[in-house]
C-alpha cells in the first residue's frame, strides 16, 4: 500500500466483501468503532497496534519498503 488513502480503501473494501459491520469488525480486533471509523476515513491517528489488530482480523497485512 502505497498510501494513507490505500490502506483506508483496503480496509473497507475487504471488510465490506467479508460482510462485517464497523462494529463487529472492532469487536473482533478489539478495538473501538470509532478507531475502525477514522481508519476508513482518513481521520485521527490510530496507533500501530490498532491498524495491526484490524488488518489481522480481515486477513491483510503491512507492508514497508524503502523510498528513495
Amino acid at each position: 500500500m502505497k498510501n494513507g488513502a490505500t490502506l483506508a480503501t483496503s480496509i473497507r473494501t475487504r471488510r465490506k466483501k467479508i460482510g462485517l459491520t464497523q462494529m463487529q469488525l472492532a469487536e473482533l480486533a478489539q478495538v473501538s468503532e470509532r478507531t475502525v471509523r477514522s481508519m476508513e476515513t482518513q481521520r485521527g491517528n490510530p496507533s500501530l497496534v490498532s491498524v495491526l489488530a484490524v488488518l489481522s482480523v480481515l486477513g491483510l497485512k503491512l507492508s514497508l519498503s524503502w523510498v528513495d
